[in-house]
């Protein structure tokens, strides 16, 4: 022991001489070592001199652990700053000051006040949340309205025929321009025809494209032509039904892949005209229309409103049936072929208990409220109620849609909600 302690002081001496330190440097720096405290704890910061301030053994929430945090990255911020200590200069170089840990005291009071105003600041923060503004309001509105709205074409997206990049601006585009070609009130210009004869001409002609089996385009664009013919120009009654097929003759050629030639035109007519005159009247009908053929008829609208329907093939039937009523009658001329279209399907729906009757999808698609549609609706099924009556002659649609493939809705009773009274009780009766 003697020996090792001889040891020591002789390297003390030697560390004291080759440094140039002297030994009362050393007895103060011995002064100032502090022995380690526990890992996990933090050592208070006193003087040499002072009394220990008591240790917190208060567990720390996160609030009061972030404050410390931010606390001590401002104690050692400023510790760069400042001076280094005289002490930590040796041989005129100075010495990295040791960052010694800062302890922040938490008493019970200061706790609590801190906890008091971290709950204000969330109840402030809250009561803004909750005060929505109108825009936020909206917004919601709009995204509920938005979440309820089905896409109709997602089923298409892999067919190139749907088209489905283009639909929604085709549709958007139909809708534009379904006015321009819209034909309103024009029986006062025409002396010799009146609203009936038109009904008798236009169920002629239901059965005619019925017998030859066209497509449904071939039939809407017949009936556009026709109209947009009497309203343009005078036509005696003689040449009514030549009109009619001149203008399917036209529609077919145009719609569909083998078109009905003249003859059998003639034929199904009963020889009232000859060949010449229906190529004649059919010129003139296109010099008429300027040849502007590609217009937004009701059919266009109708499939598109039928798809989001989403329904089966009872309520397709159903529309295409009261469709073809308005059609004929010719008090629907006062509503556009959307509006038509749509009322078809709304009445369709009401008709075989579909609900809800109107939704969100529908809405978005035929750009229409209820409300906005009604007037059509209840003279659509005003309609089906007059052909359903036995002393009714103008019946080709009515037969039609009474065949097992077209699944018999011609049979079905309208509803009676949306029927007038007199009508509904002519029909209990």
């Amino acid at each position: 022991m003697a020996s090792k302690q001889v040891v020591q002081q002789q390297n003390r001496g030697e560390a004291a001489a080759g440094g140039g330190i002297k030994p009362k440097n050393m007895v103060a720096e011995r002064k100032n070592r502090r022995a380690l405290g526990d890992i996990g704890n933090l050592v208070t910061v006193r003087a040499p001199d002072a009394k220990p301030l008591p240790q917190v053994s208060r567990p720390a929430t996160r609030s009061f652990c972030a404050q410390l945090i931010a606390n001590a990255q401002q104690a050692a911020a400023a510790q760069k700053n400042k001076v280094s200590n005289p002490q930590n200069l040796v041989d005129g170089a100075q010495k990295p000051c040791q960052k010694k840990p800062e302890v922040i005291v938490i008493s019970p009071g200061t706790e609590q006040k801190l906890g008091k105003e971290c709950a204000e600041e969330k109840e402030r923060s809250s009561s803004r949340k909750q005060a929505a503004t109108l825009t936020s309001i909206l917004t919601a509105r709009s995204q509920a309205a938005c979440e309820k709205v089905i896409d109709i074409d997602a089923a298409d997206k892999n067919n190139d025929l749907a088209v489905v990049e283009y639909v929604e601006e085709m549709y958007s585009f139909y809708k534009s321009v379904e006015n321009e070609n819209w034909v309103h009130d024009y029986m006062d210009r025409q002396p010799e025809i009146n609203q009936k004869m038109r009904a008798i001409l236009i169920d002629w002609l239901i059965q005619v494209h019925h017998k030859f089996e066209l497509s449904q385009e071939t039939l809407y664009l017949t009936v556009n032509i026709v109209d947009r013919y009497l309203a343009a120009r005078f036509t005696p009654r003689r040449e009514l039904q030549l009109v009619g097929m001149s203008a399917m003759l036209i529609a077919s050629k145009y719609e569909e892949i083998w078109a009905p030639e003249v003859n059998e035109l003639v034929t199904i007519s009963d020889n009232t005209y000859s060949n010449k005159q229906v190529l004649i009247m059919e010129k003139r009908i296109l010099g008429e229309l300027e040849w502007n053929l590609t217009v937004p008829t009701p059919y266009v609208f109708l499939v598109r409103f039928i798809k989001a329907s989403m329904t089966d093939s009872d309520v397709e039937n159903m529309v295409y049936f009261l469709a073809e009523l308005g059609m004929m009658n010719y008090a629907t001329l006062t509503f556009s072929p959307s509006k038509i279209a749509a009322s078809a399907v709304y009445a369709a729906r009401c008709a075989l208990n579909k609900t809800p009757i109107w939704n969100e999808t529908l809405r978005k698609h035929t750009g229409f409220a209820e409300a906005q549609i009604m007037e059509c609706v209840q003279m659509l099924v005003g309609f089906q109620s007059e052909v359903a009556a036995a002393e009714n002659k103008l019946r080709g649609s009515y037969k039609k849609y009474t065949s097992p493939e077209r699944r018999g809705v011609a049979l079905l009773p309208p509803p009676k909600s949306l029927l007038p009274p007199s009508s509904s009780s002519s029909l209990s009766s």
